[in-house]
């Protein structure tokens, strides 16, 4: 089974470099118009040219393919529904956008300035709402669409200084969550990818070894698969150096205790239940919670 992009159009964002711009250059490479979008500034947000995005775009067409470039900031609606119009204007259509525009502004939470956290909620969140608001009506007209969001394992499972990167990212598998739903009657698959890469923000904190191990050239095989034609859907993929897996959140079967005064007492006691992982589900939708535990409330009542 091939796959490939023929007669699609793309949009990448925070393609200048890195894992964007290796995104770019595989869906180019296999057919994809690819309109390549790089505020041009550095991983903490700073600065800004079009240059970036431009010599992607160069590279594109000296392969072959075909690509425009735009500078536009994610945070900026006004500039994200004029970048989306440019592709319109030149394409006609946007089949496939890749939300993987990023910065970081790492601390430890008690070190950290609270306009650091705002500013990457900002980019990575609103960036990526921004984009797929854009796109989406054009997507549900033409009934088909497909939104990869940029997660990461830092949202999923934590990590050391990154609580404003990582409340970003668990937010972006939020909002796939809940798009999926609301894209599958047209035909708008929206998923989340979780990379391992080495790119400008990871340069200098691992050995050579394990970054050219982590080359984000790895992680596009996902990219592709949640970008194509017969992606799945409402799907976190975590790939890295190869290798590709998929995160669910899940819910344990837990205990019924009801309500009486000292049913915190029986839930602190009964916390090793609780937390049994034997026959956890993954919900289809957000409702699921709230069937497991009226199942279990209405059995208890039942006996």
């Amino acid at each position: 089974m091939s796959i490939d992009f023929q007669g699609r159009v793309a949009i990448v964002t925070g393609a200048g470099g890195g894992l964007g711009k290796q995104h770019a250059l595989a869906l180019a490479k296999r057919g994809a118009k690819v309109l390549v979008n790089d505020l041009g500034g550095n991983v903490h947000g700073e600065g800004g040219s079009v240059s970036a995005a431009q010599a992607v775009v160069d590279e594109i067409i000296k392969a072959g393919g075909e690509a425009i470039a735009n500078g536009a900031s994610v945070t900026d609606y006004e500039a994200v529904q004029a970048m989306v119009k440019q592709a319109m204007d030149k394409w006609g259509r946007v089949d496939i956008l890749v939300n993987n525009a990023g910065i970081l502004r790492d601390k430890s939470f008690s070190k950290m300035e609270i306009a650091d956290f705002r500013l990457v909620m900002e980019v990575h969140v609103m960036g990526a709402v921004h984009c797929s608001k854009a796109v989406w009506p054009i997507m549900q007209a033409q009934n088909y669409g497909r939104i990869v969001m940029t997660t990461s394992s830092s949202g999923l499972y934590g990590n050391f200084g990154q609580a404003n990167y990582g409340a970003a990212k668990m937010a972006l598998a939020g909002i796939m969550q809940t798009l999926s739903i609301e894209g599958e009657k047209y035909n708008i698959r929206v998923n989340s990818l979780a990379p391992t890469a080495a790119t400008r923000m990871t340069e200098g904190l691992m050995p050579e070894a394990v970054l050219k191990a982590l080359e984000p050239q790895a992680v596009v095989p996902a990219m592709l698969v949640m970008a194509c034609e017969d992606a799945p859907n409402r799907t976190i993929m975590c790939a890295g150096a190869g290798s590709f897996e998929v995160a669910n959140i899940t819910l344990t079967q837990g205990v019924y205790l009801g309500v009486s005064d000292d049913t915190p007492e029986q839930l602190l006691a009964a916390m090793a239940e609780v937390k049994d992982r034997q026959g956890e589900l993954v919900p289809g939708s957000g409702s699921g919670q709230g069937s497991l535990e009226l199942s279990k409330a209405m059995a208890a009542h039942k006996a």
